[in-house]
């Protein structure tokens, strides 16, 4: 990897991407944030991880969050966050990303929930931090997937079952989402939404705001920025992917994937095809 991203204002931001080749739905990231603050974007996938240093805020299911140091980091997928550094040194820290289905396949469980977003746990925490950077050293595929399930389960205790997507306002709004998903690309109004979810219009905004703590135009450019992500890692050139994705051209795709990813298109796409 090179330096530090050419996007940060200080030079003390650094974020880093990598992906196995062989393992699908799995994405490895470390960096060390001074000055950057991330807007609200999601993975599609479970963020797990942890603190080394310093102390991140950071605003998930609506409320502020601090995560110090030695504390785990558990999201669940499809939820919007933001994060900054709480302190003047910034934090420095270390996640997995890994998609639902990749995380039902190494654990043989599905629909793990995380009810906390932060864990103080100072032992678990650096073994899981030994663990992430072990993984990212792996370059065995047998000795990656073997780190992996180690890693995963660490979480387990953390992680609460059944799926919480039986849950009626995640069922009411979850083909609101797919209808996001299949028209990136399109100018979408907040009546299509309503239709889709069978309210009117205000009333299906208040209620998508009270159940993802975000507007839905928020959810749309988020999932356009992880729409991006995908396609970048599968090799598109970034020139590509602007119309693609909705954006309004290649300015705005960089300005954007920066600002929630905290690198360039072509610097996130270099790192994990490198």
């Amino acid at each position: 990897m090179q330096g530090v991203p050419a996007q940060f204002d200080n030079g003390f931001d650094a974020a880093q991407f990598r992906q196995p080749a062989h393992r699908p739905g799995v994405e490895l990231y470390r960096a060390h944030i001074v000055r950057h603050a991330f807007e609200p974007h999601t993975h599609e996938a479970y963020g797990l991880g942890a603190i080394e240093s310093g102390v991140e805020r950071f605003r998930y299911r609506g409320s502020d969050h601090l995560a110090p140091p030695d504390s785990l980091v558990l999201m669940n997928p499809d939820v919007l966050h933001t994060g900054r550094a709480e302190t003047e040194g910034g934090w420095r820290y270390r996640m997995v990303y890994v998609d639902p289905d990749a995380a039902e396949q190494i654990t043989g469980e599905a629909g793990w929930w995380f009810d906390e977003a932060v864990r103080h746990d100072p032992v678990r925490a650096r073994r899981i931090t030994a663990r992430l950077d072990a993984l990212w050293r792996a370059d065995d595929p047998l000795d990656f997937d073997s780190q992996l399930h180690a890693l995963l389960s660490e979480f387990r205790d953390h992680a609460r079952i059944p799926r919480r997507a039986r849950d009626e306002p995640a069922m009411r709004f979850a083909p609101v989402v797919d209808y996001l998903h299949a028209h990136l690309a399109e100018r979408i109004t907040l009546e299509q939404l309503a239709a889709v979810a069978g309210l009117s219009p205000f009333h299906f905004l208040r209620r998508f705001r009270a159940q993802y703590h975000v507007t839905p135009q928020q959810m749309l450019m988020a999932l356009r920025l992880h729409r991006a992500k995908r396609l970048l890692a599968a090799g598109i050139a970034p020139a590509r992917i602007a119309a693609d994705t909705g954006l309004a051209d290649q300015a705005h795709l960089t300005r954007a994937f920066a600002h929630r990813y905290g690198v360039t298109p072509a610097r996130y796409q270099k790192q994990v095809r490198g």
